[in-house]
């Protein structure tokens, strides 16, 4: 009387069977997938190391902006607008005085307030770039050729906390870096003969340097 493994042999065979040949089956199609020719290739002009690179299509830059303009626009055309100062009173004050300071020490010097670090330095790395880029200075000192040449910021009630100390950290160090000095007016205890002395020495210098 057969035993039951003499019964269970057979399958057994049957399942090994099975899996060596699944496994051949896989390896036989590896080896013919590696061997065709890839799709990327040219195969009529087919050298080592040639390969043809595909690239997705890039719409047409003009038109991109062109599309991005009038979806401004539309959205412009839809919201209202109010005008607003572009300093508040104590930076006002400061610059009132800064710009009677510097007419009469150099009138060919002038006072331009609110100016975005973006459009006074360059960097050609685009993420330090990105950094300062719509950072502004209060108050800006240009000189005859409309140089940029000292930067002042009025620093408020508000200008020692840690978030306002930093952004004014991070625009010293790129104006510092692009050799325009950095000089802060501190409210209730800047006084105007300060102010004064300060325009003196800077645009002063200057053109006791440039004669």
């Amino acid at each position: 009387m057969p035993s039951d493994l003499d019964a269970f042999v057979p399958t057994l065979q049957f399942f090994v069977a099975a899996l060596v040949g699944a496994v051949f089956g896989i390896t036989i199609s590896g080896v013919l997938l590696r061997g065709r020719p890839r799709p990327w290739r040219n195969s009529n002009s087919w050298k080592r190391n040639n390969v043809v690179a595909f690239e997705p299509e890039r719409p047409d830059a003009p038109e991109q902006k062109q599309a991005v303009a009038a979806d401004q626009l539309r959205i412009v055309m839809g919201a209202d607008f109010e005008v607003r100062r572009i300093l508040n009173k104590g930076e006002a004050r400061v610059f009132d005085e800064l710009n009677r300071a510097v007419m009469a020490c150099n009138a060919t010097w002038h006072v331009m307030a609110q100016v975005s670090l973006g459009e006074i330095l360059r960097c050609s790395d685009r993420k330090a770039y990105g950094c300062i880029n719509s950072k502004r200075v209060d108050l800006l000192l240009v000189d005859a050729d409309c140089m940029p040449r000292y930067a002042i910021e009025y620093q408020g009630k508000g200008h020692h906390r840690s978030a306002a100390a930093a952004r004014d950290a991070v625009k010293k160090e790129a104006l510092r870096r692009a050799g325009i000095g950095y000089y802060e007016v501190v409210a209730g205890q800047t006084t105007p003969a300060e102010l004064r002395r300060l325009v003196e020495r800077l645009a002063g210098k200057t053109v006791a340097n440039r004669t």
